[in-house]
């Protein structure tokens, strides 16, 4: 396209980049790492008042993630290499013949060379009404800020213009801000562009459960504005309309090349700054980065994957413009042609995926499709009539993303078919691990990083971990997609050179928790100080423990203290320092900083006294009441302070600790069974009362969900749970290893047609081998793919006693039942245990009069009238403020 440059004469050239969002900072680390900063005067000017931050990771914000968390950049950096950043100042004009670039403030800038890292714009499509107060794009942490606002002074429901990838964490983000929330997408499904109708329809159906409404095939028509210039609903292309007062446009980006236009550089017929293979634009002393860009190939990327590339690229220029025979002399400089724009992400806590040619586009080619629409799973392989694999979508259940991505151009070394099967089949696919994967598959899309890099960073380089291989290559680094296959990679490659590959739990020790189980219930430790004097690494020994080990170990004393005879309450002497956050103070920290309060409620049974009682008491403290999933009640918004009020009262309506806060059962699920319903073959609900009631409050690796459903109709979901009973005819069914989280997984059916007491006896059992033998942190649907054997090893050891364990873990399972005592009640009777209950210890007994509570969350009362027309509210409101500290 065009000649570079000769390398200029001027003692200290200057580069100047417009623009420092991520690719703008990854291009300035990557001049950085070819030492071309210490040639060079940089100087970057910034629109945002805020250096380069992670815009990927944006919406963690509303989960509580700072922005300072999110930055990238840092003054430390800056400093380090000369960098002259300056904020809230973009770049107003460039004067090409001068080379000169002025900025907003009047700043003027000669450069020698200039790059483009100016990114996008949200595209707000032209509906009447847009200007309104009320409306706003996603796009930084100044528009998140501002939605926040917002939200807590105006509004109860929020609409999304957009039902892509940005479009679906503002819904998330509005659901979390506690707004009905509804999503208007112009085309027949979510994520038109990533995912094909299978994987639209699983994903709608998810959503949809999530309580978000969803329109697909309109648009918005018309924002209607009230008296006050603010948003009051939105008419849909339709006829229908959505009562509103908050509107986030997420309809797509624009590339942001109106300063390129400006200054005569060659622009696409659809926009983007058209660049060559090393990002030089028409200009030889201008090149362009990122979603500002138009490559070679056609295409303005607006993933970040590409940006770093093309920054890459562009740094290898730049460096051989002003340093010939340097560092990018040692090979070919980098060009960028083209890039992967294989995704996965979490969105609204739903794995998504797709990867290479996702929509079947190449002649000739299959289709081998998975479909559970039950647990929300949906996996499309696309394949060659050769049998390569050519790309795919995955939703609901993304777990062989990496390995997938790695394996696509290739043919597999396993049926396709294999590979969409889900967890605990006997499918080979199943098994499929980094062996399989060429070294010239890439295991890192962000950094462009191939197995074979990852392999010789182990065996030339010497690392010996994930963290050292990140450092040495950047794998892993980026979005961290791809940690779980370079672990594996990793981990294999040691294992190969005769390296003992660590599988300590943590830096504290060397032994797994299995073995730190057996440790602790053979020789009867009952205290963390002992076992880690007795059985820690070295220097270790001298220490308090870390984060990691100190509530795994906490977890194992506490699940073993009848067998060993340790100290029976979490918050007696040692065992109350190493705990969790939650159990500390008996309760789930929320993100304002109050407490919930949740009593069990075993089966969801509850007596009309008992409900009365939680009804006054949330009323008396200004709860935030919610009905739960798993049948349960929820109060929140509590100060740590009135905990103890709060379940004094609890105690003596007769409820007691729900365990919600504890690595520890939480519920046993039922339907109505066949007291009521007609299909009932079992009495569930006393099914589910009789095992909550058996198993409160038992410690365990992970948290622990069950259910059991009266029929083979399954209305309670026990399949979806850790443990889960359906009645037959002729008895119980007994599934294992289900989860309904973020990676879904049914449950396998561990035996059936069992007794009460046959039933009860094997869940006995299958609890407490799982308690015995799984990692810190593994949930059972996890822990039964990892383990050796898999469900057929865990029938072996749990129904036919292969290992001869049975006797022994019935009996632990007997001495847990026989020795549990209320938590709440025992800390209630304790003043040394309640003497921890203060909002501030430099301020004990009585509130702080200088906090004050304000309304952040409120409860809303439906009114049942039926109203209609575009100007009436579907529903009016009664609003009961929850309480939150401001600090």
């Amino acid at each position: 396209m065009t000649t570079p440059p000769t390398p200029t004469t001027t003692p200290t050239p200057t580069i100047l980049l417009i623009g420092h969002g991520m690719v703008g900072q990854r291009f300035l680390e990557a001049l950085a790492a070819r030492g071309t900063t210490s040639r060079a005067r940089v100087v970057v000017l910034c629109e945002e008042p805020r250096p380069a931050y992670d815009r990927v990771r944006l919406t963690s914000y509303f989960s509580g993630t700072t922005p300072e968390e999110l930055a990238l950049s840092d003054e430390q950096f800056l400093a380090e290499h000369g960098i002259e950043l300056h904020l809230d100042d973009p770049a107003a004009a460039i004067d090409r013949e001068r080379r000169t670039v002025t900025s907003r403030s009047g700043r003027t800038v000669a450069y020698d060379t200039l790059v483009l890292a100016t990114g996008s714009f949200p595209f707000v499509p032209p509906v009447p009404g847009r200007d309104s107060a009320g409306c706003f794009v996603y796009r930084t942490i100044e528009d998140l800020l501002a939605i926040e606002k917002y939200a807590k002074t105006s509004s109860r429901a929020g609409v999304v213009v957009g039902g892509g990838l940005l479009g679906l964490e503002a819904a998330g983000a509005l659901r979390g801000l506690g707004l009905d929330t509804h999503i208007v997408e112009f085309n027949d499904r979510l994520m038109a562009l990533q995912v094909d109708a299978g994987g639209g329809a699983a994903l709608r159906r998810t959503v949809e459960e999530m309580e978000l409404t969803v329109h697909t095939g309109v648009a918005g028509e018309r924002i209607v504005a009230d008296e006050h210039g603010a948003v009051k609903s939105m008419a849909l292309s339709d006829g229908s309309h959505i009562e509103t007062d908050l509107v986030i446009f997420s309809a797509g980006v624009r590339p942001r090349d109106q300063l390129a236009r400006d200054s005569g550089l060659a622009v696409g017929d659809r926009g983007g700054v058209v660049i060559d293979e090393q990002c030089r634009t028409s200009d030889p002393y201008i090149y362009a980065v990122g979603e500002c860009a138009k490559a070679v190939d056609g295409t303005v990327y607006g993933l970040v994957a590409p940006g770093y590339e093309m920054a890459e690229s562009a740094a290898d220029a730049v460096n051989e413009q002003f340093a010939r025979g340097t560092s990018a002399a040692d090979g070919a400089p980098r060009t960028f042609t083209g890039a992967d724009t294989s995704t996965k992400l979490k969105l609204l806590g739903v794995d998504v995926a797709s990867f290479g040619d996702a929509h079947g586009t190449a002649d000739g080619c299959m289709d081998v499709v998975y479909s559970d629409s039950r647990a929300g799973v949906y996996k499309k392989l696309v394949v060659a009539p050769d049998g390569a694999l050519l790309g795919g979508v995955l939703v609901g259940d993304a777990e062989a993303y990496g390995t997938l991505r790695a394996l696509t151009g290739s043919v597999p070394p396993v049926p396709p078919e294999s590979l969409v099967l889900p967890a605990g089949s006997d499918s080979p696919g199943r098994a499929l691990g980094p062996a399989a994967l060429p070294d010239d598959a890439i295991v890192c899309n962000c950094h462009h990083i191939d197995k074979g890099t990852v392999r010789s960073a182990v065996t030339e380089h010497g690392c010996t971990d994930v963290p050292a291989v990140k450092k040495c290559t950047k794998a892993g680094t980026g979005c961290g997609s791809c940690l779980k296959v370079l672990g594996q990679v990793v981990d294999a490659e040691l294992e190969a050179n005769g390296v003992t590959v660590d599988t300590g739990l943590c830096g504290c020790f060397a032994y797994t928790r299995a073995e730190l189980y057996e440790i602790v219930r053979t020789l009867r430790h009952t205290t963390f100080a002992g076992l880690l004097d007795s059985h820690g690494r070295g220097e270790a020994r001298r220490s308090d423990g870390c984060e990691v080990c100190k509530p795994a170990v906490a977890s194992i004393i506490a699940s073993l203290a009848p067998t060993i005879g340790a100290g029976g309450h979490v918050l007696d002497g040692e065992q109350a320092a190493l705990q969790d956050t939650n159990d500390h103070f008996l309760a789930n920290l929320q993100r304002n900083g109050s407490y919930s309060v949740v009593p069990r409620v075993p089966g969801g049974e509850i007596t009309p006294e008992k409900l009365i009682a939680v009804g006054e008491v949330a009323r008396d403290y200004g709860l935030y009441t919610k009905i739960t999933g798993g049948q349960r009640i929820d109060m929140f918004g509590a100060r740590v302070d009135q905990l103890p009020g709060i379940w004094a009262r609890l105690v003596e309506a007769g409820f007691e600790s729900g365990h919600a806060y504890g690595k520890a059962l939480r519920t046993v699920k039922s339907c109505v069974g066949s007291t009521w319903c007609r299909y009932g073959v079992q009495d569930s609900v006393r099914m589910a009362i009789d095992l909550e009631l058996r198993y409160r409050g038992l410690r365990s690796p992970h948290k622990l969900k069950s259910a059991v459903s009266g029929c083979a109709r399954e209305c309670a979901e026990a399949m979806s749970k850790d443990f889960g009973i359906i009645a037959t005819s002729s008895g119980w069914n007994l599934y294992v290893g289900g989860n309904g989280g973020a990676t879904p997984r049914h449950a396998d059916l561990l035996a059936q047609d069992l007794s009460d007491a046959e039933l009860v006896r094997l869940t006995d059992r299958f609890l407490m081998f799982y308690i015995r033998t799984a990692d810190r942190l593994e949930r059972t649907s996890a822990w039964l793919e990892r383990i050796e054997g898999g469900l057929d090893h865990v029938r072996d050891v749990v129904v036919h006693d292969s290992l001869g364990l049975c006797d022994e873990l019935e009996a632990l399972m007997a001495d847990h039942v026989a020795h549990y005592r209320d938590e709440w009640s025992a800390t209630l009777a304790d003043p040394e245990k309640l003497a921890r209950f203060v909002s501030f210890v430099n301020a004990p007994g009585v509130p702080d009069p200088s906090v004050q509570f304000v309304a952040e969350r409120e409860q809303i009362k439906p009114d049942l009238t039926l109203l209609s027309g575009p100007d009436i509210p579907v529903r009016a409101t009664d609003r009961t403020p929850e309480r939150t500290a401001a600090r």
